[in-house]
C-alpha cells in the first residue's frame, strides 16, 4: 500500500510527516518556514525537504499516493489560496496546481483549521463521526465544519472562520477585532481575548482577585486561578464560556453536529473548559440540535494538522 504526505505550514514552521495509508505517522519532520520575497522559497524548501527524506528513507515517489498540505489562509476548492499575512504575503495563486506540478505528484490544498478538524475526526477526538465542528482557541479562534464527512468551504473559502461569528453584544465587551469589525468571538474567547476581558473586569469589578498581581497576565493565568477558585477568574470563565456556548448555538442550528472538538493552546486548561461551555450551551440551545451532541477536548495536539492533511491525500482519486 503506498504511503502519503501531510504538510502544516505554519508562519515559523512547516510540519511535514510521511504516514501509512491508513493513518498512522511513520516519521515527522520540521522545517523552517522562509517568508522573504513573499514566500518565493516556501515550495522549493518544502521540495528539497521531501525529496531529501524520502532518498534518506529509500523511498520514491512513486511510493506516494498524494500529498495534502493545509495552509493559514482561505483556499478555494480548485487549490487557489488567498494571500497570507503571516506567510510574508505567499499565496494569491494556485498553490496546489504549482506544487503537484513541481512534486510531479499529486497535491491537495486546504485551510489549517479545515485540516485540523479533518484530521480529528479521522484519527482524534471525533474519531467515527461525520459531523463536527473543530474550534481552536489560540492567539485567535479558528474553525472547521465537516458536514457528511465534508469540509464546507463556502463561496470564497472563508466557510468555517467561526472567530468571525458576531457575537459579542455587550458594550464592555464590544473590542475591535483584526478583521475590522467588532463584536468577533476571537476577540472575548480566544488567548488573547480571555486577557482582554479579564483587563476589562479588573478595572470594573471589585471582586477579591490574585490576578491583579500576575505580570504578564495570561489565559493560563486566568485559568489557573479560576480552578483555585478566584472569584474574578470565574467571571471571565463564565463569560468565555457564555460567548463560545452562543457562537456553537448558532452552529448547531445550522449544521446540527454530532461532535464538538475544542483544541488550540488555551484548550490545554482542560475540563473546565468543556464542563463550563457545556453548561451554557445544553441550557440554551435548540434541543433538537443538541441531542446527543457531544462536547470534547481535541487529541491530536500538534499532529492534527499533518494528519488531516494526509486525510485529504488519502482520499484522493486520480
Amino acid at each position: 500500500m503506498k504511503k502519503i504526505i501531510g504538510i502544516d505550514l505554519g508562519g515559523t514552521t512547516a510540519k511535514l510527516a510521511i504516514l501509512s495509508y491508513e493513518g498512522q505517522i511513520e516519521t515527522k519532520w520540521e522545517v523552517p518556514t522562509s517568508t522573504e520575497d513573499n514566500g518565493a522559497y516556501i515550495l522549493p524548501n518544502l521540495q528539497a525537504s521531501i525529496e531529501a527524506k524520502l532518498a534518506e528513507l529509500q523511498l520514491t515517489k512513486a511510493d506516494i499516493h498524494a500529498i495534502g498540505m493545509g495552509v493559514p489562509a482561505p483556499v478555494k476548492p480548485n487549490g487557489e489560496m488567498s494571500m497570507a499575512a503571516n506567510l510574508g504575503g505567499f499565496g494569491g495563486f494556485n498553490v496546489a496546481e504549482s506544487f503537484s506540478t513541481m512534486m510531479e505528484l499529486p497535491v491537495i490544498l486546504d485551510n489549517d483549521a479545515n485540516i485540523a478538524a479533518l484530521g480529528e475526526m479521522w484519527q482524534g477526538g471525533a474519531k467515527g463521526a461525520q459531523n463536527v465542528v473543530m474550534i481552536t482557541l489560540g492567539t485567535g479562534v479558528g474553525g472547521g465544519v465537516i458536514a457528511d464527512g465534508g469540509i464546507i468551504r463556502g463561496f470564497s473559502g472563508a466557510g468555517g472562520e467561526i472567530g468571525h461569528m458576531p457575537v459579542v453584544c455587550e458594550e464592555a465587551y464590544t473590542f475591535a477585532c483584526g478583521c475590522g469589525k467588532k463584536g468577533c468571538l476571537e476577540t472575548v474567547s480566544s488567548a488573547t481575548g480571555i486577557v482582554r476581558v479579564a483587563k476589562q473586569m479588573l478595572t470594573t469589578h471589585s471582586a477579591p482577585t490574585t490576578l491583579a498581581d500576575v505580570q504578564p497576565l495570561t489565559a493560563k493565568a486566568v485559568f489557573d486561578a479560576a480552578k483555585n477558585h478566584d472569584v474574578l477568574a470565574l467571571q471571565v470563565v463564565d463569560y468565555f464560556a457564555q460567548t463560545l456556548a452562543k457562537a456553537m448555538g448558532t452552529l448547531s442550528a445550522v449544521t446540527n453536529p454530532e461532535v464538538f472538538v475544542i483544541g488550540g493552546g488555551v484548550s490545554k486548561a482542560g475540563a473546565i473548559i468543556i464542563d463550563t461551555v457545556a453548561k451554557y450551551y445544553y441550557e440554551s440551545v435548540f434541543a433538537a440540535a443538541t441531542n446527543g451532541v457531544k462536547i470534547e477536548l481535541a487529541t491530536l495536539g500538534n499532529d492534527a494538522g499533518v494528519i488531516g492533511a494526509a486525510y485529504h491525500a488519502h482520499t484522493y482519486q486520480a
